[in-house]
């Protein structure tokens, strides 16, 4: 009896082992084309940029001629811009939210309405940490784009129109080496 579960053992461990394969590693992500951005994007102004203050509905635009990334509002007006010389970080964040509609459930005065709570929503982020020459100072502005492919996309093109260097999802301006 003893030699068939030791049989049996051995069998299942050969099996296992036969199947367990050692992959390379970011074998995956090279096999895996990045799609193109787009020229123009839709995406929500959060804040960040001196001297506007209201969120604003809008689109973001690749202005490669001037060199910098442009914001259009909802008017279709050129509201800001921000050079790609200027830009230090740019990077992608996302935020789980409780939805609207989780807000609505929660608070039913209903047994079990406290399960809206789970209703989550992700939003997705591109944020963009400059240097305005103008005024010499540092700031971060943010804009919220709805789709995440859309932002996979955006943030790689923009690093490499700014010339910055990746380090994992984002993209920074190395400190150039002063010496003494």
């Amino acid at each position: 009896m003893r030699k068939v579960f030791v049989g049996l053992f051995l069998g299942i461990l050969l099996c296992v082992a036969a199947f367990a394969q050692v992959r390379p590693v970011g074998d995956d992500e090279a096999k895996t084309p990045r799609a193109a951005a787009p020229a123009s994007f839709e995406a929500k102004y959060e804040g960040g940029m001196f001297g506007y203050g209201e969120r604003e509905k809008g689109n973001l635009k690749f202005d490669d001629a001037n060199e910098r990334l442009v914001f259009f509002g909802k008017d279709g007006k050129e509201k800001f811009s921000v050079p790609y010389g200027a830009m230090l970080i740019v990077s992608p964040s996302s935020q789980s939210v409780t939805s609207t509609t989780g807000n609505v459930v929660r608070n039913i005065p209903l047994p079990g309405a406290s399960l809206g709570s789970l209703i989550k929503e992700k939003r997705r982020y591109l944020v963009i940490q400059f240097e305005d020459p103008d005024v010499n100072v540092r700031g971060t502005v943010n804009f919220r784009v709805e789709d995440k492919e859309t932002l996979d996309s955006v943030i790689p093109a923009i690093g490499e129109k700014a010339k910055l260097t990746q380090r994992g999802d984002a993209y920074y301006r190395p400190r150039s080496k002063t010496t003494i």
